[in-house]
């Protein structure tokens, strides 16, 4: 194993050129193979998962699921702050920042960094907790895809371009997460499910969230300061591609249902779009339903 680390640092060096020093020796850092390692369990588990649990009975998850969501929530939470705190310390400048400016700036910044990079080990649970309750219809391409590629651009990141430009998309999406962890707590309390109403909001700040990524990274490339370049224009690509995904999964979530639910109402269905119905009976069986279904 020590010699394959040495064979695969050595091309990366000689790819992407020396690494930043100041995080020599951290936790998961030291060699890409335990994060590749990581990857690859998760999509292992990814397609094996929902194979063992075919013919078993879903798991609640209930209340490990409120401690984890309000865990992650915590979390990004303390990113965020510690993210803008830092940025407004180190007096970063929002259309290019290097990364040896800032000053002991940068270091809080690295250090808040390298904990993003470890949330998304973290968030794999996202995933096995669907596999566990049996959501399967939840683990979609663009799920997948982000979950697996967000632990391995951030171990490159942390690497090579630990502070200065990383800053942005990180700190937007530390705050995206905070109001998407807390929903997915709310949300594991059934009692507190006909209050939840935001989570089509949640969609839509992903999305303002990679567009203000894209303006703020493309500064960078018109306005270029020390900052290696390459990075830029590799991130502007990869938001692009969350774009495309998340577009995607915003037509086919909510606005294709709307359009359904306004053909049934149409059609003279008892189910409105508002979620009300126009006759007794099926008042009745939505209550029927309801006592019948287990989390």
């Amino acid at each position: 194993m020590e010699s394959l680390d040495k064979t695969i640092n050595s091309y990366l060096d000689i790819w992407l050129g020396p690494r930043d020093p100041r995080v020599k020796g951290w936790l998961l850092l030291e060699n890409y193979t335990p994060t590749f390692i990581f990857s690859v369990l998760y999509l292992l588990i990814v397609w094996l998962g929902p194979k063992y649990m075919r013919n078993k009975q879903p798991f609640s998850c209930r209340g490990i699921l409120v401690v984890y969501n309000l865990g992650l929530t915590l979390l990004s939470l303390y990113m965020f702050y510690e993210l803008v705190t830092g940025v407004w310390e180190g007096g970063y400048n929002f259309f290019c920042q290097d990364t040896h400016s800032g000053g002991e700036a940068d270091m809080k910044i690295i250090r808040v960094l390298w904990w993003y990079y470890f949330s998304k080990l973290i968030e794999f649970m996202d995933t096995f907790f669907f596999i566990l309750r049996k959501n399967n219809h939840q683990i979609t391409v663009l799920h997948v895809y982000h979950h697996a590629t967000m632990l391995n651009i951030w171990w490159f990141v942390m690497n090579w371009v630990p502070c200065g430009h990383s800053y942005f998309g990180a700190t937007l999406n530390s705050f995206i997460h905070v109001l998407m962890y807390s929903y997915y707590g709310l949300s594991a309390v059934p009692a507190m499910r006909p209050y939840l109403w935001w989570k089509k909001y949640i969609t839509q700040g992903q999305l303002t969230q990679f567009v203000l990524t894209i303006f703020q990274t493309s500064c960078g490339v018109v306005w270029p300061c020390a900052f290696p370049q390459g990075w830029l224009y590799f991130q502007i690509s990869y938001m692009i591609s969350l774009i495309i995904l998340f577009t995607n999964f915003y037509i086919q979530t909510y606005n294709k249902k709307a359009s359904s639910r306004r053909k049934e109402y149409q059609n003279g269905s008892t189910a409105t779009v508002n979620g009300y119905t126009n006759s007794f009976s099926s008042l009745e069986n939505n209550v029927k339903q309801r006592k019948q279904r287990k989390d």
